[in-house]
């Protein structure tokens, strides 16, 4: 590592945020966020892929906003992306998402969960950045609540299903099962999934301890996120700071409330 990245990297926190790469002529080429910038900038200017390298030749100044967690960095880096459009980060000025899942009703009644290319058009359930990956979930999805892989897409077969030989499948395949009781199941999936239509003001760590960070979806549409002393008495949501609700900010904040417990405030 050059001695002047180093210099750069001794002086980084190692706290969550999003950071911002410059050159000498104040160029912004690359912006990226981590639980631990530090870190994070230390492997930018030390790995040996083609793409850190140029970072590395050009790299000559870094500035960071702190985040205080992990969610609000990658809402953040997300919007930011998309306005400044940094050369080194054209693939994220797009979704990096290309395959979605997406609920269809097939001629007998029944919902079918269909893998396909990201329709811009039409919001998916849930999205992948491969197809491998989709139908690893696809198939995952399909045993854990006993649905079937020939209606999902995964079977192809004019019969029944494999499943249904082996008594894993219900017989929606050849139209068995009751349609009530088969997308009932669906359904449920689908609830747990699917982007939240109430509101939710989500409750995080803020940059310091004296703050909580605050992001606001306001009935089924991302308004923002924001940082609000943990002693003010004021109406948290005046501290949000308005957001573009666009199809990443859902992905990204789909993710973190699939896989989190969440912490939300009363809004009064």
């Amino acid at each position: 590592m050059r001695e002047d990245l180093k210099n750069i990297v001794t002086d980084l926190p190692t706290i969550p945020g999003v950071y911002y790469i410059y050159t000498d002529e104040e160029r912004l080429i690359y912006i990226g966020k981590s639980n631990n910038i530090k870190k994070r900038l230390s492997q930018h200017f030390t790995c040996t892929d083609r793409k850190s390298v140029k970072i590395q030749n050009f790299a000559s100044k870094v500035r960071y906003e702190p985040t205080g967690s992990e969610l609000i960095a990658l809402l953040m880096e997300s919007e930011e992306i998309k306005y400044h459009k940094p050369i080194y980060n054209r693939a994220q000025r797009h979704s990096i998402f290309y395959y979605g899942l997406y609920p269809e009703i097939t001629e007998e009644g029944y919902i079918s969960l269909q893998l396909k290319k990201i329709d811009n058009r039409s919001q998916e359930i849930n999205s992948y950045l491969s197809l491998k990956q989709g139908k690893e979930d696809l198939f995952r999805i399909t045993e854990t609540y006993k649905l079937c892989q020939k209606i999902n897409g995964l079977y192809k077969t004019k019969a029944q299903c494999f499943q249904y030989t082996i008594h894993e499948c219900l017989g929606a395949c050849i139209n068995k099962e009751p349609i009530q009781d088969y997308n009932k199941r669906v359904q449920q999936y689908l609830k747990k999934n699917s982007f939240p239509q109430e509101t939710l003001l989500l409750k995080l760590p803020g940059r310091t301890k004296d703050e909580k960070g605050l992001v606001l979806i306001e009935n089924g549409i991302y308004k923002g996120f924001g940082f609000c002393p943990k002693r003010s008495r004021k109406d948290p949501l005046t501290f949000i700071t308005p957001k573009s609700d666009n199809k990443d900010a859902r992905r990204i904040l789909r993710s973190y409330l699939k896989n989190n417990k969440i912490v939300s405030l009363k809004i009064q």
